[in-house]
């Protein structure tokens, strides 16, 4: 089968076609992957902002179909359409039981190499690797969904929608009639942005160094947009300057989370979405704290259950107030995966999606 894989930090991702799985085993499931979306986070393993060393099979937003499940797996079938997740909730944890499965502890399954290549076994990133046409996941890391949902459609609630939309309603609890500003008008924050409206925010202000991204964003909910440049002027627009009731940093970049903090109101909330390098720090003083009284948080895959998460925003997309269609800019075959980084990095796409049916 084929596959995209990932043999040195910073090259070009190999296509070949003589991958093959390891057996299947206890409590793991088979899966054709149908759609993957090409994520940031791909290339954030690629330039090794996100720990994944390679070689590795990259991808980890997607959808597919079961095509056989491992003794004792009871939770999915054969014929089943699933998403992946690359958080497995395995709903036995301390974290899942309390109901932040998004924080997951059993992660040890996720890390068993699947892949063979030339004889030997290579991981998966995030222990997934949709780009790949089939690929071994324990059942943990499997969300099953109705088979209306078209899978192109379900692939990208497997990352940067749940991601983004999970960040606004759930981790920032938006609330109706603020005000919310979102830096980073990508996958994720155009997500970000549809979960602001979703929630009833007022006004969304989208920040980005890229124009083109910013008129996109407008199309999905923001009711403003600028390049960072002119953010102090929009808040005084917008806010009469006091700053926003909730600002998303969905970039990982130590200055817009910096900004992002800074552009929330005295007793706001900022949530930084984006994956930074483990190496880079902010500071703040120790009286901003204290006297600015904000609510400052991480969110980690949006702060969602994704057993119950990815099927309401199944229902939201159903019911005509999620766009989905809409963030897929370009369908391609993997094959033409290196490309689509490119245009991900340069702000040509929303999405790029692998067609692999």
């Amino acid at each position: 089968m084929k596959a995209a894989i990932l043999w040195e930090l910073n090259k070009d991702l190999e296509i070949r076609d003589d991958v093959s799985l390891t057996d299947l085993q206890a409590g793991e499931v088979h899966v054709k992957i149908v759609s993957s979306g090409v994520c940031h986070s791909d290339v954030s393993v690629q330039n090794g902002t996100i720990p994944s060393p390679p070689p590795c099979v990259l991808g980890h937003e997607g959808a597919g179909i079961v095509q056989e499940v491992g003794p004792g797996v009871s939770d999915v079938a054969a014929g089943d359409h699933v998403i992946l997740s690359f958080t497995p909730a395995c709903k036995n944890c301390v974290p899942c039981l309390r109901g932040q499965s998004y924080l997951c502890a059993s992660m040890g399954p996720m890390y068993v190499p699947h892949f063979v290549v030339d004889g030997n076994p290579i991981m998966g990133m995030t222990g997934c690797g949709t780009f790949a046409e089939e690929l071994i996941v324990p059942s943990s890391a499997l969300v099953k969904v109705d088979h209306d949902i078209p899978l192109d459609i379900a692939s990208l609630i497997g990352c940067g929608v749940t991601t983004g939309v999970g960040a606004a309603i759930n981790t920032a609890d938006i609330r109706p009639g603020s005000s919310v500003v979102v830096f980073g008008a990508g996958g994720v924050g155009i997500a970000a942005i549809q979960g602001a409206r979703i929630a009833g925010a007022a006004e969304i202000l989208a920040v980005d160094l890229v124009e083109s991204k910013l008129e996109m964003a407008k199309r999905f909910g923001a009711t403003h947009a600028c390049t960072p440049d002119a953010v102090e002027q929009m808040k005084t627009e917008i806010t009469a300057g006091e700053g926003f009731d909730y600002a998303l940093e969905c970039i990982g970049n130590p200055t817009t989370i910096r900004a992002t903090y800074d552009a929330a109101r005295r007793g706001g909330t900022a949530v930084i979405v984006g994956v930074g390098r483990m190496e880079q720090m902010i500071e703040f003083s120790a009286f901003e704290f204290f006297f600015a009284d904000k609510t400052l948080r991480g969110s980690m895959y949006g702060s969602s259950n994704v057993r119950t998460f990815m099927p309401k925003l199944c229902r939201l997309w159903k019911a005509g107030k999620l766009d989905l269609e809409g963030m897929i800019s370009r369908r391609i075959q993997i094959e033409e995966v290196n490309e689509a980084f490119t245009a991900m990095k340069n702000g040509e796409v929303i999405r790029s999606v692998i067609d692999f049916a």
